[in-house]
């Protein structure tokens, strides 16, 4: 008998065995297939704890690190995206408490080149504009995709990518074109990246699924952070805790990663009856949880 020979029987049999255990539990081979599973390792944005983090950050990076937490997005807070450490301690201290610094928030007009460089010095993956604010103009759009050209190249040079994440505004129409596809399609793909915070969208009245679909791989991270289901006209204050808002995470979810999602980043603006920590904490229970 031949080695290939072999390789066949051997195969189909796992094949057999593995549909009669489908059939058995009353399921067929693509529904095993198709049955769904964990989302994995997820992060939380440090924005989230903007009021704890300064007093303590190694303290909270400890908390959250028991949480369950096992990536980080970062900010510019007042100490820094370091939080006071240098780049090459504050990776340090994530490789104890076994968690990465995946990605930071960044002003991207100030020591770009600088912060690109520290960033992928303790591999990092992205440095993120977090911030555009609505523009006067569809030209002025045009201008931040240019100049969000030039910080990818930047980034390239450096060996990590750049992205830009939304807010409701760039979903609102100015002369009936919508300034997010003007973004993203005026971006050269090779160098940008998107972060879908989802939350933005749905506030913006837009589907989030459709954006996944329409985009496909171009939206890389995504801010997982729910919206009440009795929104209030301020909106800063319509963040809750994830499973008890309005938006269907698990089909979400799924989507995104069926469209080249890779990184899950949890964020909560507002505390309704309870404390930043306790929500970070509720959020990473919903999260290990999850099926998707």
């Amino acid at each position: 008998m031949s080695y290939n020979r072999r390789k066949f029987i051997k195969t189909s049999g796992s094949i057999t065995s593995g549909l009669m255990l489908a059939n058995m539990s009353g399921l067929s081979l693509l529904d095993a297939c198709n049955k769904p599973g964990k989302i994995g390792d997820f992060g939380i944005q440090l924005y989230t704890l903007r009021d704890d983090m300064p007093k303590d950050p190694k303290g909270v990076l400890k908390q959250i690190a028991g949480f369950g937490y096992k990536q980080i997005e970062s900010y510019e807070g007042p100490n820094g995206m370091f939080w006071g450490m240098s780049n090459i301690d504050f990776k340090k201290y994530m490789d104890e408490l076994g968690m990465k610094i995946v990605d930071s928030h960044a002003d991207i007009n100030k020591d770009f080149e600088k912060k690109a460089a520290e960033a992928s010095a303790i591999g990092m993956k992205y440095l993120i504009c977090p911030w555009l604010g609505p523009q006067k103009s569809m030209d002025d759009y045009k201008k931040a995709a240019d100049n969000f050209n030039k910080k990818g190249e930047i980034c390239k040079s450096n060996g990590i990518r750049f992205a830009y994440h939304n807010h409701d505004y760039s979903f609102k129409p100015i002369d009936g074109q919508l300034p997010q596809d003007v973004m993203m399609n005026n971006t050269d793909a090779s160098l940008v990246d998107f972060e879908l915070d989802m939350y933005w969208v749905a506030t913006a009245g837009e589907d989030i699924e459709a954006w996944l679909k329409k985009y496909k791989n171009r939206f890389r991270l995504c801010h997982v952070k729910d919206r009440s289901k009795t929104p209030g006209t301020n909106n800063s204050q319509n963040s809750v805790d994830l499973g008890t808002g309005s938006i269907n995470w698990p089909s979400v979810l799924k989507t995104a990663k069926e469209n080249g999602m890779k990184h899950f980043i949890v964020e909560q603006e507002y505390y309704a009856g309870t404390t930043p920590l306790n929500a970070v904490e509720v959020n990473a229970g919903y999260m290990k949880s999850l099926k998707i």
